[in-house]
């Protein structure tokens, strides 16, 4: 039974005098209104009203219902209103995860622009390398880089993301630079991940994956490219990460003829209905910002 708005009928035919004058007001017949108000009496099991052919008055159960229930009404009314408004309105607090290196590289810088945008909007950000549950964890957005796989995430892409394969000239003195895909497996490996075995992919089919087994496993992309510019192996880096590095001669690509399989990037959420303002300008304005920026 809907008590709230039985009695919020209630109180509108105390307020106007009669219940074709309530009817009226809230679009019901009078006959609906009627029985509405029978209802709410058989549930409380109580009678609220003396009705008479000419008047219509609040017995003292009525009238204790109207005291206490006035107030109940007007606060539920309140919290709906603040509820409809804050939908509307871009407020409230933004909870968004994403990796440390790229998180603190190109998200970061992006935040004052986005605040003075929206100053009732409050932001809280995890830098953080692991994937975590956006539900679980109470996260309303992750950015997050590669595929998505099976993931019940709503995803959105944000920008290209190219992968290259990396090692310092150091290295690769040493070594000798791999001439196939093949040879990736005799090589010292830099795993980014959980999981010492794992397969480096190629963008298309012609090109099979290559099963490497990591002399190095770190779940830090920093460490990773720590290691292959100290000379330690060879890693599977974002070209945005290593771009720098690349130029300036401190690595060197290896296998530049086979390109890697993109890692695009993503803003990942639970959910598509009611998603709340915030979350969408936010997503929106990176991807804007993104492509302006994105020099990779």
């Amino acid at each position: 039974m809907d008590r709230i708005g039985d009695l919020s009928l209630f109180l509108r035919v105390l307020d106007l005098g009669s219940i074709s004058a309530a009817a009226r007001s809230l679009d019901l017949s009078v006959a609906e209104a009627s029985q509405r108000l029978k209802r709410l009496e058989r549930e409380l099991g109580v009678r609220l009203l003396h009705r008479t052919t000419r008047q219509l008055h609040a017995t003292p159960e009525g009238m204790q219902l109207a005291e206490q229930g006035r107030a109940l009404v007007e606060d539920l009314e309140s919290l709906t209103s603040g509820l409809r408004q804050g939908a509307t309105e871009v407020s409230g607090t933004l909870r968004v995860t994403m990796s440390a290196a790229f998180g603190s590289q190109y998200i970061s810088p992006l935040l004052p622009e986005f605040l003075g945008l929206h100053p009732r909007v409050k932001l809280s950000v995890n830098l953080d390398d692991q994937i975590v549950d956006l539900v679980g964890s109470g996260f309303d957005l992750g950015i997050r880089i590669g595929d998505m796989g099976d993931s019940s995430l709503v995803a959105r892409r944000l920008a290209s993301n190219r992968r290259v394969l990396c090692a310092s000239p150091a290295y690769l003195q040493r070594h000798g630079e791999p001439r196939t895909p093949a040879e990736l497996a005799g090589h010292r490996c830099i795993v980014i991940g959980d999981q010492r075995r794992t397969d480096w992919k190629f963008d298309g089919d012609e090109t099979a994956p290559v099963r490497v087994d990591a002399a190095f496993l770190t779940n830090d992309g920093g460490a990773a490219q720590q290691l292959a510019l100290a000379g330690s192996g060879i890693a599977l880096k974002s070209i945005w990460d290593v771009g720098d590095d690349l130029a300036a001669g401190r690595l060197r690509r290896v296998l530049p003829d086979h390109a890697m399989a993109a890692a695009p990037l993503h803003a990942v959420y639970p959910h598509q209905r009611n998603l709340a303002p915030r979350v969408r300008l936010f997503v929106g304005y990176l991807k804007e910002k993104l492509q302006e920026a994105w020099r990779w």
